[in-house]
């Protein structure tokens, strides 16, 4: 019986990922599990106010985001798909 403690494939957000050249100067650039990776770029946001008072699902992008999702602006939900571009 799994009790979470065994094995496993290591695979999914548990798997470290090497962040980009853009997405490190958020996240640092040592190799971190995906859920660590969202856990940071969230961190970020909140700290530097990046979340549209009208609309908290909005992200305004800063300089350092503006080079991983591309965009001034995006939804929190579109997020995961511009990380994905910038992690291997």
């Amino acid at each position: 019986m799994a009790n979470g403690t065994s094995g496993g494939s290591g695979g999914g957000l548990q798997r470290p990922v090497t962040p980009s050249k853009e997405l490190s100067a958020i996240t640092g650039s040592d190799p971190l599990p995906r859920s660590q990776v969202v856990s940071k770029m969230w961190d970020y946001i909140r700290t530097n106010n990046l979340q549209n008072p009208e609309n908290k699902r909005e992200i305004l992008a800063d300089d350092k985001l503006r080079a991983v999702f591309g965009t001034d602006r995006c939804s929190m939900f579109e997020m995961n798909k511009h990380l994905s571009r910038h992690l291997k």
